[in-house]
């Protein structure tokens, strides 16, 4: 047997650290050729952990010198090292490039509206988009992507993602009866949180989108404990009694360790359908102050059109229903925005918050 063809032999057999599946698997053997006294390998990972990458060069050394292969030279590349990030260096999902928490600090502000258009935003700017409903208590996506009533495929023990307007979407409520309650106790929502990262196939992806319950609770703390969370958008209404609930949002973003892309302030205006006039029928633009003492930003202020609930209604979220309507011209300006951040942070390996001390009861 050729050498080149020995050598993938033994690295199909060899897992990924702490993973199910083997480097070949995930895709992570870059190249292997022939060299002058042994196979030269390279190999790219996902994880900065120095403690991976010396387990993972010790387990190949061993597997090529049982195979009686020679070993000329074997690099193994990793991205830079980040910052402390949200999940102390653990990622469940290591084929996904980044991932974004959408949390509110009560419920009624629009926040899974909010979600699935930026989810659907994204898609339409050529992004790879996954979108997990982890609001357990009440998930709302089945109705508003269209999907209510559409049963997942089961793939063994996994689980494969329902396909909707171009974003991969799972949902609590996909794997329910639909007038089923969920009363949970804390334990019981962070197992479910874990065993839907675990157990969903969402393949290679650009960014997985999260919408969260509303507050600050168990599911947050799940999330942020098990994957580096690149970013948080907090939705919130332009009321001073939304905005008090807002704080908190943020406050939990900086607990965690999550760099914060910025605020959308939904409800942000009445477009009037037969004018087209803009109404601040519940106050407008009361949250840029807000923004800056957390040192964020506005994503975009999202207006009130019929067209919004018309859409999630009938399961075809208005950035598809209307395209060129102002409230979708406004969801493509937040995706927009979110995106250059989720740059920003990845290029910078991550935002330094080691200052900020999460505080978990």
């Amino acid at each position: 047997m050729h050498m080149v063809e020995a050598v993938e032999v033994v690295l199909r057999k060899i897992p990924y650290p702490g993973f199910p599946k083997t480097l070949e698997e995930y895709g992570f053997v870059e190249e292997i050729a022939e060299g002058e006294v042994g196979a030269r390998i390279r190999v790219t990972i996902p994880s900065a952990s120095e403690e991976i990458a010396a387990q993972l060069r010790l387990e190949i050394e061993k597997c090529l010198e049982a195979a009686a292969i020679p070993l000329e030279s074997l690099e193994i590349r990793q991205p830079p090292k980040p910052r402390e990030t949200s999940s102390g260096g653990r990622n469940l999902l290591p084929r996904i490039a980044s991932f974004v928490m959408v949390s509110s600090g009560k419920g009624g502000v629009g926040k899974t509206t909010t979600t699935v258009n930026l989810a659907l935003a994204l898609a339409q700017q050529g992004k790879r988009v996954g979108l997990l409903d982890a609001d357990i208590y009440g998930p709302n996506i089945p109705r508003m992507m269209g999907i209510e009533g559409v049963q997942p495929i089961f793939v063994g023990q996994t689980i494969k993602p329902i396909e909707a307007h171009g974003v991969k979407v799972m949902s609590m409520g996909s794997l329910i009866a639909a007038d089923a309650s969920l009363i949970w106790k804390g334990a019981m929502v962070t197992q479910a949180i874990e065993q839907m990262l675990e157990d969903i196939r969402w393949g290679e992806l650009d960014v997985l989108i999260f919408d969260m319950p509303p507050g600050t609770g168990d599911a947050q703390i799940a999330l942020a404990q098990n994957l580096p969370i690149t970013a948080g958008v907090c939705v919130t209404t332009p009321q001073k009694v939304a905005l008090d609930d807002t704080v908190r949002a943020l406050d939990m973003f900086g607990q965690l360790k999550i760099p914060i892309a910025g605020i959308v302030e939904n409800m942000s205006g009445f477009i009037c359908p037969d004018s087209g006039r803009e109404y601040p029928i519940f106050g407008k633009g009361t949250t840029p102050e807000l923004a800056e003492r957390y040192g964020t930003q506005v994503l975009a202020e999202i207006p009130i059109e019929p067209a919004v609930r018309e859409g999630g209604d009938m399961g075809v979220p208005i950035v598809t229903l209307a395209p060129g309507c102002e409230t979708s011209r406004r969801y493509h300006e937040a995706a927009k925005n979110l995106w250059e951040h989720i740059v920003k942070v990845n290029e910078a390996g991550g935002v330094d918050n080691s200052s900020v001390q999460p505080t978990i009861f």
